[in-house]
């Protein structure tokens, strides 16, 4: 039973920082793409960054890079999303996601499985 678990959200003052976690167990995590996405409300949803597990590489959308930083600890299957100087416009529920290969794509339907999203919200 795959499953991916996201929490560190929560409500923080601009220019502050989150870190989100991502713990994902019942499928082979060391041969993925791990991604995060964002959805605001009345918008699509947003690739963010991704990162392949197996040889660290990482990859970041044009809005985030700079400010957002994925990481991984592969002996707790779980990946972060280090989110620092934070604007309102951050404002989103945020997914981590899972592909099932190590490809990288930025395309929401092209990820296999997704975890529940942690609101993050910025003020």
């Amino acid at each position: 039973h795959v499953q991916l678990v996201e929490s560190g959200g929560g409500s923080v003052e601009a220019g502050e920082s989150l870190r989100l976690s991502c713990k994902a167990d019942g499928f082979t995590y060391l041969r993925n793409c791990m991604g995060w996405f964002r959805q605001a409300p009345g918008k699509e949803r947003e690739w963010l960054a991704a990162i392949a597990t197996g040889s660290g590489s990482t990859y970041y959308a044009d809005s985030v890079k700079g400010r957002f930083t994925v990481s991984q600890d592969n002996a707790r299957n779980t990946v972060y999303l280090q989110m620092n100087s934070l604007k309102p416009e951050d404002t989103a529920i945020y997914y981590c996601a899972a592909r099932g290969t190590y490809l990288l794509t930025t395309t929401p339907n092209t990820y296999n499985y997704w975890g529940q999203g942690t609101q993050v919200t910025v003020s």
